[in-house]
């Protein structure tokens, strides 16, 4: 079943974004990931809770897939590079249908 990795993000420095952007896009295409929607332009139709700067939301084609994909090694310095720049929530869901 595809999985959805959905992330709201407050951006706290950009030094991280283009090195980031250029590494892992690739990275998450090799784990058969694919990118829905990359973008700060976010309308709240409900809710109490602040919008994040930034939403991205990517497909995976497994829960599985979308897990090794954030758990590797690979991909642990950009996480952690983006973790220091930001504050985000991530989550991750099953996408029905």
């Amino acid at each position: 079943m595809k999985h959805l990795i959905i992330i709201d993000m407050n951006i706290l420095n950009e030094e991280w974004i283009p090195k980031y952007t250029e590494n892992v896009t690739p990275m998450v295409e090799r784990y058969g990931g694919k990118y829905l929607a990359r973008t700060p332009e976010i309308k709240k139709l409900e809710g109490n809770k602040d919008l994040p700067q930034f939403s991205v939301v990517v497909e995976f084609p497994s829960k599985e897939a979308a897990e090794k994909f954030y758990n590797s090694a690979e991909y642990l310095p950009y996480k952690q590079s983006r973790q220091e720049g930001s504050e985000s929530n991530i989550l991750l869901l099953p996408l029905e249908g």
